[in-house]
């Protein structure tokens, strides 16, 4: 009996006819190469010199493209492509500014960028200044109803046993909640802090309360910030950064808002028994320089430091300083931090929604690139004054694969402005990329080969 002979895939469909032929002469061309075709292999390091629209100057686009020694990238690591956008703004690098602060942390609040940062990792006595974590547990255990504003706590021996800057309370006292916050903020009073404390504390003790603390710190990305008690009082395992404090501050003011009103109050009498610690420490308040909270710290061991904010119109700037020698030296170090923040640098949005940035190369794609753009209009801050070069680039390993969906994260923009850090953005698809059909797939089979086969055989 004869055997039916197997139909020939190279008869009737004229694709799948040309599919096999292609697959034979990758096979025979990948064999006498020694290579193989994966996604992204056969490109170098791009580099496309444009000029981003807040930047640029109308002008000529030119591409140039980098290659390894070998020629092409390596076949196991798809590359990183980078699109790197050269442009000039007229302005540049601002003065660096020169603190007598022991440490400092400046930072731009929208945009996140930091203008200043000496010591600012070095775990530190806070002082007062720790005292925004107990305010933070407490506005938290309000929102959350285990505190309400109008409920009166006891005061304890141990809370009434502190000296410094305080109330006066005494152990016959039962002080709203309301009252003790003001007496934090306001008042800067260490046994407030505590009667809060063991309010808070699942052991009822202030111990307990510090505990809670430095693990809600740790939960914040505070990572140089440990706790010993709930006022700063001066203890070698209290201890925390300047950058902790800025970070501890931007919590404050964003997930606080009508709360954070409370720390511009200049004065505070409570019952009339201290008058002579009724007003606020802040020595920027009444300045007329936008400055509205945070708090002052001082012992003998920290210093004289401030955790401030400031607003001129639609900028805040966030800044910390400690170490400096009397309240005076205090005063004016913060003034001139304020005054060269906001002078100094400029706030600018990058792109309208949507807007194509650049374009990145897609892989066996409908398409063969994608738009990139920013998600929102971000703003970057840059200096007013000076002329120094601005350069930015687009980062994504390439070429992307299809298919990519509209507002996928793909890439990411790096800008470079002299004298500050980096800034980092996301960029996302600007539009939808479905996976190609047979003839886009082998156009870019057969042009990934030929790259392939050019480079094994020039040896470049």
């Amino acid at each position: 009996m004869l055997k039916r002979r197997k139909k020939s895939p190279l008869c009737d469909d004229p694709q799948h006819w040309a599919f096999h032929l292609c697959r034979d002469w990758v096979r025979l061309t990948r064999d006498m190469a020694g290579l193989s075709i994966k996604p992204g292999a056969g490109f170098g390091r791009l580099v496309l010199t444009v000029r981003p629209k807040i930047f640029r100057q109308l002008g000529p686009i030119s591409a140039t493209r980098e290659h390894s020694k070998e020629g092409i990238m390596p076949i196991r690591s798809g590359p990183i492509l980078i699109l790197a956008f050269f442009c000039t703004w007229i302005s540049g690098a601002a003065l660096a500014f020169e603190t007598k602060a022991q440490a400092a942390y400046v930072l731009d609040h929208e945009s996140g960028t930091v203008l200043l940062a000496k010591q600012a990792d070095v775990a530190l006595p806070p002082a007062s200044m720790s005292k925004l974590m107990t305010l933070f547990l407490a506005f938290e255990a309000l929102r959350d109803g285990r505190l309400r504003w109008d409920e009166r706590l006891p005061v304890s021996t141990h809370a009434m046993s502190y000296g410094g800057s305080t109330m006066f309370l005494d152990t016959t006292d039962r002080v709203t909640v309301e009252d003790l916050i003001r007496g934090i903020i306001v008042l800067s009073g260490n046994d407030a802090c505590v009667v809060i404390a063991e309010a808070l504390s699942l052991d009822g003790t202030e111990a307990g309360f510090a505990a809670m603390m430095t693990d809600r710190a740790k939960d914040l990305g505070m990572e140089n910030s440990v706790f010993d008690n709930s006022n700063g009082w001066p203890d070698i395992n209290h201890r925390m950064s300047m950058k902790d404090l800025a970070i501890l501050a931007q919590h404050l003011i964003t997930e606080f808002p009508e709360q954070y009103t409370m720390f511009s109050e200049t004065e505070f009498g409570f019952d009339g028994r201290a008058p002579s610690n009724t007003r606020n420490r802040n020595p920027l308040l009444t300045l007329g320089i936008g400055a509205d909270g945070l708090k002052t710290g001082h012992t003998a061991e920290a210093g004289y430091g401030l955790v401030g904010s400031a607003q001129q119109g639609e900028r805040r700037v966030i800044f910390v300083l400690t170490g400096l020698q009397s309240q005076q030296e205090r005063a004016e170090e913060a003034e001139r931090i304020v005054t060269w923040a906001f002078r100094q640098f400029t706030s600018k949005t990058l792109s309208q929604p949507g807007e194509a940035l650049a374009q990145a190369a897609v892989w066996m794609g409908s398409s063969r690139n994608v738009g990139l753009s920013l998600d929102g209009a971000p703003k970057i801050l840059i200096p007013v004054t000076g002329g120094q070069e601005i350069t930015s680039k687009v980062v994504y390993d390439g070429p992307l694969q299809a298919p990519i969906a509209k507002g996928d994260q793909v890439a990411e923009l790096v800008i470079s402005v002299p004298g500050l850090p980096e800034t980092r953005l996301p960029l996302v698809a600007a539009q939808s990329v479905t996976r190609g059909g047979f003839l886009p797939r082998l156009r870019t089979a057969a042009l990934v080969l030929l790259r392939k086969v050019n480079g094994g055989l020039s040896g470049t």
